[in-house]
């Protein structure tokens, strides 16, 4: 019998004027970026605590603190690729992912099929296990007022049982 696992992740960013918009591991045409220690993409931020917290693994920034130097303007898709690694290595795999991104501008429908092609290839599943979704919040608090965007995922990972 396997082991059924779920897990809950949540990350925000700042937006800034300097930086390019990257989600989900592709850049976006956008007149802002998100502002952090790698290259801020609150998307993948989410799903790799979402899978780490599944795993009992802790957080992102217990494996990938943003105090360490070797994580500066990091491509976030390493950290996913690391963080499917551990995973594999406790013995889990992935049984599906389901995201939101909550953000005003821009929009983001037209991205979402190559955001889900690049995360499946990234940690090696099918795209039909990885949902993304994309929501704004109808112009209230930071997200409305375009001072950042979040992301929030759930996902299933799967384990023998012990």
């Amino acid at each position: 019998m396997a082991t059924i696992r779920v897990g809950f992740g949540y990350d925000v960013h700042r937006t800034d004027e300097t930086r390019p918009l990257w989600l989900g591991g592709i850049e976006i045409p956008s007149p802002f970026g998100l502002l952090g220690h790698s290259d801020a993409d609150v998307l993948i931020h989410a799903i790799c605590d979402a899978l780490l917290g599944a795993a009992h693994l802790g957080d992102i920034g217990t494996h990938f603190p943003d105090t360490d130097p070797r994580y500066a303007g990091i491509d976030s898709k390493k950290l996913l690729r690391a963080t499917v690694d551990l995973l594999h290595e406790k013995g889990y795999t992935i049984g599906n992912i389901d995201a939101t991104v909550c953000a005003e501008q821009p929009k983001l429908k037209p991205y979402i099929p190559s955001m889900e092609r690049c995360l499946a290839e990234v940690m090696g599943v099918s795209e039909n296990d990885v949902s993304i979704k994309a929501t704004t919040t109808e112009k209230l608090g930071f997200t409305g007022r375009k001072e950042g965007l979040s992301a929030y995922a759930v996902v299933l990972i799967l384990g023998e049982s012990s």
